[in-house]
């Protein structure tokens, strides 16, 4: 019998996205350097997010804000070579990510001196 509240969302087809963390989130989840996720399709950074927060909950809030989901300032978004940390969150990865011939890189820019 169906799921009474399943959500069309339940049901989209989803995509292996390859995704590259930071090392200090690598330290605080214990996650590999290179995850493989299952996300939703169109993967976008958002639904990549979502899925990272739900596999490492310790990790919600140090990628984007807890309150409205901006990305953090000292947080960068990487794909296809391409620097995405000011597309909207809902945008498509590009399909070379989106098929995960090419990772989306997460980087941490640090200060300091």
């Amino acid at each position: 019998m169906p799921d009474p509240v399943a959500t069309s969302a339940d049901v989209r087809p989803r995509q292996q996205v390859r995704v590259v963390l930071p090392s200090p989130l690598r330290a605080l989840s214990g996650a590999a350097a290179e995850v493989t996720l299952d996300v939703p399709a169109p993967a976008t950074i958002a639904a990549v997010l979502d899925v990272v927060e739900q596999r490492w909950p310790m990790l919600r809030g140090t990628i984007r804000d807890h309150e409205g989901g901006a990305r953090r300032a000292f947080v960068r978004f990487y794909a296809n070579g391409a620097d995405w940390s000011h597309h909207a969150m809902d945008t498509p990865l590009p399909d070379v990510v989106q098929r995960g011939e090419l990772p989306l890189l997460v980087v941490g820019a640090m200060a300091g001196g």
